[in-house]
């Protein structure tokens, strides 16, 4: 193998210099060049972006995988290049055991029908939950770890540049300040070694020379490192100063990552609540109240019938649709049975035959014969209308 001796020795007398540079410095025996504050403000805030941005992208990673090993194992595969194996999510696995579970314990049973709709609901959260995580890695964590891996790794080649032409510089100064202070010693005291009077006005002009010739050379490098570091100045300085066009991309993306999540969580109660709306349209499921449970008070009460008791699942309503808001008009609440029920959620009106509600109203409820279970009628003031009754708290 090949060497070239005279460049390994120069670069080994470069590191030694800057290391007797960088020793005196910290012992403060030697003198250092001090950026402007503007130059120092910049690397303050390039700094904190750099510490931020990391903090910012792990606890993201958490948010996005809480599971350690598993981020452990996607970062391996992202150094090997390789891509990453599809992965269920959470609500995916608790889908498919609901769903082995309805298959086993009777998928026409009460229990069994339910286990299937909501396992249906959670592979629906669990696919959008999928959809987030990957929205929110390309548009938010890739951008941040590219600025880490990239921008942040050349603005610290260029600031470790730009220290080692700082060391070469004060190296220079301090080597034209001895030199200096060398020649104008040699000026006024002779080389002892030389005492014969016949040589003394020969050394000492011998001296001088040496010294002057010295000085020459210490000035000239001065010179060529006071420009190599001026110019690694200016262009460390340019890198710095687009932090603040990191920050503005940063920004986009942030806003980018609140969208998918604002995405994301509509998703899920959308989801939610449609699942809600299909378990309270099931014959015989249970309604939520704070009531304990108890016999029915008398078995001709409409109301507790319609919460408790389900009917022949042919009867879908009040009557055709067409006739349902004049029935309900027409219709006058029975002289006994009427309820006071608190409402539990908003629930907007699908059509003229029902009753919008507002969470923590009170209404007045009654059942009549041949209704769903799972609706009743309710009055707020003069206007009249279906409900359902898994939005509703009954009172009295």
């Amino acid at each position: 193998m090949d060497f070239n001796m005279k460049k390994l020795a120069s670069d080994a007398g470069i590191f030694f210099t800057r290391a007797v540079q960088f020793t005196e410095e910290k012992f403060g025996q030697a003198e250092k060049t001090e950026l402007d504050a503007h130059f120092e403000n910049l690397l303050a805030r390039a700094d904190s972006t750099k510490n931020w941005t990391e903090k910012i992208l792990r606890q993201t990673e958490v948010l996005l995988q809480p599971n350690p090993s598993a981020r452990v194992e996607e970062f391996l595969y992202e150094k090997l290049d390789r891509k990453v194996p599809s992965r269920v999510t959470n609500g995916e696995l608790l889908a498919q055991y609901m769903t082995e579970a309805a298959g086993e314990l009777g998928p026409t049973t009460p229990y069994g029908k339910t286990l299937i709709k909501v396992a249906e609901a959670e592979k629906r959260l669990g696919a959008a939950e999928r959809d987030f995580i990957h929205t929110a890695s390309i548009n938010f964590l890739t951008p941040l770890r590219n600025f880490l891996e990239g921008d942040w790794k050349t603005i610290s080649k260029e600031r470790r540049l730009l220290q080692n032409r700082r060391l070469d510089l004060d190296a220079c100064k301090a080597r034209l300040k001895k030199a200096k202070a060398a020649e104008a010693k040699a000026t006024t005291v002779p080389d002892f070694q030389e005492t014969r009077p016949r040589n003394y006005i020969l050394s000492l002009a011998r001296s001088a020379m040496l010294w002057n010739d010295e000085v020459d050379k210490s000035e000239q490098e001065l010179r060529v490192a006071q420009t190599e570091f001026d110019r690694q100045a200016e262009v460390t300085r340019l890198l710095l100063e687009g932090i603040s066009s990191t920050h503005v991309n940063h920004l986009r993306c942030l806003h980018e990552f609140v969208e998918s999540q604002t995405t994301y969580y509509a998703q899920c109660y959308r989801h939610m609540l449609d699942l809600q709306k299909q378990l309270g349209r099931f014959p015989g499921t249970f309604v939520g109240t704070t009531e304990p449970a108890s016999p029915p008070l008398s078995s001709t009460s409409p109301t507790t019938t319609a919460a408790t008791m389900p009917v022949e699942p042919s009867v879908a309503g009040l009557a055709p649709p067409g006739e349902a808001a004049l029935c309900l008009e027409e219709v006058a609440p029975p002289a006994s049975g009427t309820r006071k029920a608190r409402v539990l959620y908003d629930y907007e009106a699908a059509d003229s035959s029902e009753l919008a509600l507002l969470a923590d109203e009170l209404i007045t409820v009654y059942s009549l014969p041949g209704m769903d279970p799972d609706w009743l009628i309710g009055e707020r003031g003069n206007k009249k209308g279906k409900v359902p009754v898994t939005y509703l708290e009954l009172l009295s």
